[in-house]
């Protein structure tokens, strides 16, 4: 009887087995050596930004840990990134992860990409849009509440008088940051519009600016490198200016450490990377749709001096 008994539970056992499994069939591919899948993720991005750079290790790490090929390209002028689109497309790739910093200059490629039947993701700028678009999913933070959150914390400081520096002109997301901020810090926030392509030219921009205005008490800018600009800027004008930014890098969580950068506003442009294929990965070999038809919030993520030594153990790798 105790034979019996124990068989009996075995063979329960295996039935369960089987019935977690659905058929008892294997669940589906391990990995991915078998299906030879190309995503190409193609950004507004310009070489060698510390911001993109980070978003280019995300995706080929996602690349990386899946076993497909990931193909990065970027091009800041809208007619060559919707090149760059047009182009993965007639190479017949697997899915496409695109930044919309200028919906309207790629939209027209976009549509014909999914309309190829090729998925599209859509990462960082475009949260707007994508659905519109026919992209499966956004990666990215809301402008808008990410501006927003950064205008209370300015606000917290006691600021006033805040230049918001826009280093691409024509970018809708860095115009929302920047409305967003306005709105919830209340006092003065006057936009500044510099080249984002030469940081001397940056450096110089602001100093003139908190020069002319002495009344300025804040700087917000939206790039970290820009940050970092910024605080050369207060040092050469002479202003007591606080500096405030979006985005990391090593140097500007030291600046945070150091007292010279007030706070950064982290959107993890890493996650946006590999989130990005990610969600193109899980849609070939699985069928899944993530984020249920909302976007997937990606920040924002406040940079403090609170946890700005934890955050900068990884800073130093580059992935943050």
């Amino acid at each position: 009887m105790k034979t019996f008994k124990f068989a009996g539970a075995a063979a329960a056992a295996a039935l369960l087995l089987s019935a977690c499994s659905g058929t008892g069939q294997d669940e589906g591919p391990s990995s991915s050596d078998d299906l030879d899948l190309t995503y190409a993720v193609i950004t507004h991005g310009a070489p060698g930004d510390a911001f993109w750079d980070r978003v280019k290790s995300g995706a080929e790490r996602a690349g990386s840990d899946y076993g497909v090929t990931v193909e990065y390209s970027s091009d800041a002028d809208p007619a060559k990134q919707s090149q760059l689109i047009d182009g993965a497309v007639a190479d017949d790739v697997n899915g496409i992860v695109v930044s919309m910093a200028n919906p309207d200059g790629v939209e027209s490629s976009v549509r014909a990409a999914v309309d190829a039947g090729i998925p599209v993701v859509t990462i960082n700028s475009g949260i707007d849009d994508w659905e519109a678009f026919g992209a499966i999913t956004h990666v990215g933070q809301s402008e808008t509440i990410a501006g927003q959150a950064a205008g209370e914390e300015l606000k917290a400081a006691g600021l006033q008088n805040v230049i918001c520096v826009i280093q691409e002109a024509g970018n809708v997301g860095l115009e929302d940051r920047c409305k967003a901020a306005a709105e919830a810090m209340g006092g003065t926030m006057t936009n500044l519009q510099v080249d984002g392509t030469d940081d001397n030219a940056v450096t110089s921009t602001i100093t003139s600016k908190l020069q002319s205005e002495e009344s300025i008490d804040g700087v917000l800018t939206l790039g970290g490198q820009y940050g970092i600009d910024a605080v050369s800027a207060v040092e050469e004008s002479g202003s007591s200016a606080e500096v405030a930014t979006f985005d990391l890098s090593e140097d500007v969580i030291k600046g945070i450490q150091d007292g010279s950068i007030l706070f950064a506003v982290d959107q993890q442009p890493y996650v946006q990377g590999f989130e990005g294929v990610s969600a193109l990965y899980l849609k070939d070999i699985n069928g899944n749709d993530l984020g249920g038809g909302e976007p997937i919030y990606s920040g924002p993520a406040f940079i403090t001096e609170e946890n700005a030594d934890t955050v900068l153990e990884f800073a130093e790798q580059g992935t943050r």
